[in-house]
């Protein structure tokens, strides 16, 4: 048995969001359990939901990898084209935006800093 599995983002099971966004399953493709993480994509004039992590007390890691993007951190807009990091402590508010022509598409990553990682039932 191999220790570690290798997959194409164009393998990941999709699953369609709000905001005309489409989740692309990556740590479900994966199989990781230590952390979570999902490729997200999100059309013109589209966001994912507004969202802080204050209960789960999860760190995300948001990339955007292509697309030019906006974060909304606390109510605050951030521009963020490709190759933008942002490290979202759990009671910021976020989101990202796309007031641009062209797809957006980001990874989040996210983690409890005091370990016991749980995934979500649908990733």
């Amino acid at each position: 048995m191999a220790n570690f599995t290798i997959k194409h983002r164009d393998e990941f099971e999709t699953m369609e969001g709000s905001g005309e966004s489409t989740w692309m399953l990556a740590r479900k493709a994966l199989g990781t359990a230590a952390f979570g993480y999902n490729l997200v994509e999100i059309g013109p004039g589209g966001q994912i939901p507004e969202h802080d992590e204050a209960q789960s007390g999860q760190v995300e890691l948001y990339i955007v990898l292509d697309g030019e993007a906006t974060l909304r951190l606390d109510g605050e807009a951030h521009p963020a084209p490709a190759g933008t990091f942002a490290s979202i402590d759990p009671p910021a508010t976020r989101t990202i935006l796309n007031r641009s022509d062209a797809p957006v598409t980001a990874l989040l990553i996210g983690v409890d800093p005091a370990g016991g990682y749980e995934a979500m039932a649908w990733a």
